[in-house]
């Protein structure tokens, strides 16, 4: 059974700061156990202001490494690179900032590389920050070819490219996600989400636990610990 607990917001500043208030509080935790943190933070427009909170938070950034939990297959300067957005809040803070994924027509090889440099880091992630799509795909953990192998290709493996299906309208390009072992063994998991049809689709996808037909529900089944949801009712 998947134990989630939702936090109800209709004030967007005030989702921001409780969202930005637990991940710092995270953070902070890491820190002070393990003198570093390994935090992956979602793309997107949703996180936003909880960038510029977050942003404004007195953390030893310079002992913080992020990571997107997925990105599109773009050049860094693009406008649908997540990490882009990552870095333009995150780097001059001192965090290091580590991208996944770069321009490349073979998204299979863009994944293997991803996964590559992802072996190198501190494991488990501290925090993951998950949001959701209205199809129920998390991170790029998404409907298509590739979810058996997002889901449940070996243990060892952090990152895998994917190629969703049907494409997203809005970004018809393949992506690199972070795999759902990388997810479902971080210390923690927080979601936010906005807008009363994602908190449909998760609240059935959480009630569906292995049975659930859409990626979010099957990556949240393998998760041990509780999850914090942060929802906006925007």
């Amino acid at each position: 059974m998947i134990e989630a607990e939702f936090w109800d917001y209709e004030d967007e500043d005030e989702w921001a700061e409780a969202v930005s208030g637990d991940i710092a509080f995270i953070i902070e935790q890491a820190l002070d156990a393990r003198g570093q943190a390994l935090v992956a933070f979602p793309g997107g427009k949703t996180p936003a202001p909880v960038f510029a909170k977050l942003a404004a938070t007195k953390l030893k950034w310079k002992h913080v490494t992020i990571i997107p939990t997925d990105d599109r297959l773009v050049a860094v300067n693009d406008p649908l690179s997540n990490i882009a957005a990552i870095a333009k809040v995150f780097i001059p803070l001192g965090a290091r900032v580590l991208p996944i994924a770069t321009e490349n027509k073979d998204y299979k090889m863009a994944g293997n590389a991803a996964d590559a440099r992802l072996q190198d880091l501190h494991w488990p992630i501290d925090l993951v920050w998950l949001g959701i799509g209205a199809d129920g795909h998390t991170a790029s953990i998404f409907p298509g070819p590739d979810l058996d192998e997002a889901l449940n290709g070996p243990k060892t493996r952090r990152a895998t490219g994917v190629m969703p299906d049907p494409l997203p309208a809005e970004a018809p390009i393949a992506r690199v996600t972070l795999t759902k072992e990388s997810i479902v063994t971080a210390r923690t998991i927080t979601i936010a989400i906005t807008g009363a049809d994602k908190r449909k689709v998760l609240e059935r996808a959480i009630e569906d636990g292995p049975s659930s037909t859409v990626p979010i529900g099957r990556v949240l089944a393998d998760y041990e610990q509780p999850i914090d949801i942060h929802w906006l009712d925007a």
